[in-house]
C-alpha cells in the first residue's frame, strides 16, 4: 500500500491562499481517478480539485471555512502498490465559477464574492439555578387543538398518549414523531407552558450559522467599501411614462429571437451616453497607489442575487451595445450567475454598477459602491403617483432613481448633474436612440 499526499495547487493569478469551501468527499471513502475531492474558494472562483489516483481517503487537514496555503497538503490518500508520495491536484476550469460578489446593495453563499473561520464554539452548558428548580412532573396541559400530521395523531392514539402535554417543536408548536419519541423517553427538553391568552405561542431557541464561503466574502468586501469609501447618496425623481409605453410597444412587436426589454437596456443606455461627459464617474479608485484609473470603456456591472449570494456580472463594452444586445447579455450573465457557470472575466473588471431590486425596490435605496469603482446606480420600484404637470394633477409612472459616489473623487455637484442628465433622457426616451 502507498500513500499519495495532494497539495494545494496555484489555483491561479499567483494566488498564496484559499478557502476550503466543501469536501465532496470524508475520511474512509473511497474514490477513483478524477472524482472530484474538495472545492476551494478564491476572490476569484470556486474551483473544483479532483483525485488523479484512486484509493480510500485516509486524513484531510483543513475543514470547509478554513484557509489553506498553496503547497500544503490538503487530503492523504492511501493506494494500492508500493511507494508513496505528493501529488498536487490539477484546479478544473470552476465548476461552479461563482466571484467576488462585488458589492451592491446588500446584500449572501457558499463561495466565490465576499472570503477564515474556524467554527464557533459551542456554549457551556449554564447549571440550573438554585433559584430555579428542576420541574419533574408532567407538564401541564395545552387548552385547544394541538398541531400535529395524521400520522402522529394516529399513533399518540395508539399509544395513549394525549397530545396536550407533549411538547411540539415545530412551528406553532406543532408536534412531530421525534417529539412524541422524546415524551415517551422522558426526554422533553421543554416545559410546555399554558397557551396565553392571545393563543399565540412564544419561540424559543437559536440557531448559529458560520459565516463562510461567499457570504465571508460579500461581508468582508462590504466591510471594506464602508471602511476605505466616504459614501455620499444622491437621489432623483424620474417620469418614466413614456419610457414604459415605448417598452410595451417594443416588447409587443419584438421578433421571437429578441428578449422581453426591462428597465435595465434603457437605463444602462443613459448612462453610456452620459458617462463620456463626466470620466471621473467611470473609473476605478487605487486608494493605496493613490491613482484613479478613468476608463474609456463601460464595463457595466449587473449586481445579480444568487442561490449562492449576491455576484456581480459584468456586461463588457455596454457602450456598444443597443438595447436588445444588452437585454441578451443582461438575460445571459444573470443564467450563468444564478446556475454557478460564469467565468472570472464574466465576474470581474465592472467600472460602474448598476443593483436593483426589481419589483422590491423600495422608494429609496443607499446602495454600497463596488469597490474599487467610485460609483453605483440603484433603479427603485415603478409607481403611479398622482403629479403636477401644467399645473394639472394628473397619474405618471414615476421611479427614484437613487445611487451612492464617492466623496473622494466625485463632488456632489457633478454627481447631482450626472443624475439629471440621465434622468433627461429616460424621461424622452427618444433621444436614447440618437448617434
Amino acid at each position: 500500500m502507498g500513500q499519495y499526499s495532494f497539495k494545494l495547487p496555484d489555483v491561479g493569478e499567483g494566488t498564496a491562499e484559499a478557502e476550503v469551501a466543501e469536501w465532496r468527499v470524508q475520511v474512509g471513502d473511497r474514490v477513483e481517478e478524477d472524482q472530484p475531492l474538495v472545492d476551494v474558494l478564491t476572490d476569484k472562483a470556486t474551483v473544483e480539485l479532483t483525485s488523479p489516483v484512486a484509493g480510500v481517503v485516509k486524513s484531510v487537514s483543513a475543514k470547509a471555512g478554513e484557509m489553506a496555503a498553496v503547497g500544503s497538503v490538503l487530503v492523504v490518500i492511501e493506494t494500492e502498490g508500493e511507494g508513496g508520495g505528493n501529488a498536487e491536484p490539477k484546479a478544473e476550469a470552476p465548476a461552479k465559477a461563482e466571484a467576488p460578489a462585488k458589492a451592491a446593495a446588500p446584500v449572501p453563499a457558499p463561495k466565490a464574492v465576499a472570503p477564515s473561520l474556524t467554527p464557533s464554539a459551542q456554549p457551556a452548558p449554564v447549571a440550573a439555578s438554585a433559584a430555579a428548580p428542576v420541574i419533574n412532573t408532567r407538564p401541564p396541559e395545552r387548552v385547544g387543538r394541538v398541531a400535529a400530521s395524521p400520522a402522529v395523531r394516529r399513533r399518540a392514539e395508539e399509544l395513549g398518549v394525549k397530545l396536550q402535554f407533549v411538547h411540539g417543536s415545530g412551528p406553532g408548536g406543532r408536534v412531530s414523531h421525534d417529539d412524541l419519541d422524546a415524551y415517551l423517553a422522558g426526554e422533553s427538553s421543554a416545559v410546555v407552558e399554558q397557551p396565553r391568552a392571545s393563543g399565540y405561542a412564544r419561540r424559543t431557541g437559536h440557531e448559529d450559522v458560520q459565516v463562510i464561503g461567499l457570504r465571508r466574502q460579500i461581508a468582508e468586501r462590504m466591510q471594506a467599501a464602508k471602511r476605505h469609501i466616504p459614501h455620499f447618496s444622491y437621489v432623483e425623481e424620474v417620469d418614466l411614462t413614456e419610457l414604459e409605453e415605448l417598452r410595451a410597444h417594443l416588447n409587443a412587436t419584438k421578433r421571437d429571437d429578441q428578449p422581453k426589454l426591462t428597465l435595465l437596456p434603457f437605463l444602462i443606455r443613459a448612462l453610456v451616453r452620459v458617462l463620456p461627459e463626466y470620466p471621473q464617474i467611470n473609473a476605478t479608485y487605487d486608494d493605496e497607489a493613490g491613482v484613479v484609473r478613468r476608463h474609456n470603456a463601460v464595463h457595466m456591472g449587473m449586481a445579480t442575487q444568487t442561490p449562492r449570494g449576491l455576484l456581480v456580472a459584468v456586461v463588457r463594452h455596454a457602450e456598444a451595445l443597443d438595447v436588445w444586445e444588452c437585454a441578451n447579455e443582461i438575460r445571459r450573465l444573470a443564467a450563468a450567475a444564478r446556475d454557478g457557470k460564469a467565468t472570472r472575466d464574466e465576474l470581474s473588471g465592472s467600472t460602474l454598477t448598476v443593483t436593483s431590486l426589481g419589483t422590491l425596490g423600495g422608494v429609496v435605496t443607499t446602495p454600497v459602491i463596488n469597490r474599487p469603482e467610485v460609483a453605483i446606480i440603484g433603479p427603485n420600484k415603478i409607481i403611479k403617483r398622482a403629479v403636477v404637470r401644467d399645473d394639472q394633477i394628473v397619474i405618471r409612472k414615476m421611479m427614484n432613481l437613487s445611487s451612492s459616489f464617492d466623496h473622494r473623487i466625485v463632488d456632489g455637484a457633478d454627481a447631482a448633474e450626472f443624475i439629471q442628465k440621465v434622468r433627461a433622457l429616460l424621461e424622452r426616451p427618444a433621444t436614447l436612440f440618437i448617434p
